[in-house]
């Protein structure tokens, strides 16, 4: 259904470990530049290191904001988006106000991802803010609507998760949030992506990106159902 080029081309190749040292960030880009993965998406302290290793590739550098939780004031997040595209983060993954979204305090919500996606365009309409709301703690409804906030503030991609606060990537809220956002913006799926069939089925759905610590997993299992060397 889908070519290794194409799925290659969607991944966001993740490591948001805490634990994680630049032993393993290194080898997190070499992969990404081997397997012409479309990004990397790391810890905002590696952002630096990461652009570094990455200076002479395609592969882009995307980090978080106000992760995993959402739960930081708006400036502190607008500050750390800042200060990613500083550091030379092509991207960044914000989460929402899980809290306020849930409270009906709507206009909080917009106004902190206006602000997010205001710092992104000051750098450069190259710069890329994705809304990662959190699917596995919302309603239908809820995440209908945080879509629709996401989307009406500018945002390029609605993301479905963190994948460290229950919950993953599912054909159906995809399905859901690719209707909300219509042509206006894109979905990124994220949160236990592990095999070459759910990358598959999730694309789809209609996810554009994959965010996944497997990347190097899914493409070894395609290559080796091809019978091609790994």
């Amino acid at each position: 259904m889908f070519t290794l080029q194409e799925v290659v081309q969607s991944i966001d190749h993740t490591l948001l470990n805490p634990a994680a040292t630049e032993k393993d960030y290194r080898l997190l880009c070499g992969q990404a530049v081997k397997r012409a993965f479309k990004a990397v998406c790391v810890l905002p302290c590696y952002v630096p290191f990461c652009v570094q290793q990455l200076q002479n590739s395609p592969v882009l550098v995307a980090t978080v904001v106000g992760f995993p939780l959402g739960a930081n004031r708006a400036k502190i997040k607008v500050w750390e988006a800042q200060q990613a595209f500083a550091d030379g983060a092509a991207e960044i993954d914000v989460v929402i106000n899980i809290g306020a979204l849930k409270d009906g305090h709507f206009n909080v919500v917009a106004e902190e991802l206006q602000q997010l996606v205001q710092v992104a365009r000051a750098f450069s309409e190259r710069k890329i803010v994705k809304v990662i709301i959190e699917t596995g703690l919302l309603t239908e409804p809820e995440k209908r609507k945080a879509g629709e906030l996401a989307v009406e503030a500018g945002a390029d991609f609605v993301k479905t998760s963190t994948g460290f606060n229950g919950g993953g990537a599912t054909v159906e809220d995809v399905r859901l949030l690719a209707a909300v956002c219509g042509d206006q913006a894109r979905v990124k799926a994220s949160g236990g992506i592990r095999t070459w069939e759910q990358a598959e089925k999730l694309l789809l759905a209609g996810a554009r990106r994959l965010g996944t610590s497997s990347g190097e997993k899914i493409v070894r299992e395609y290559l080796e159902a091809q019978g091609s060397s790994v």
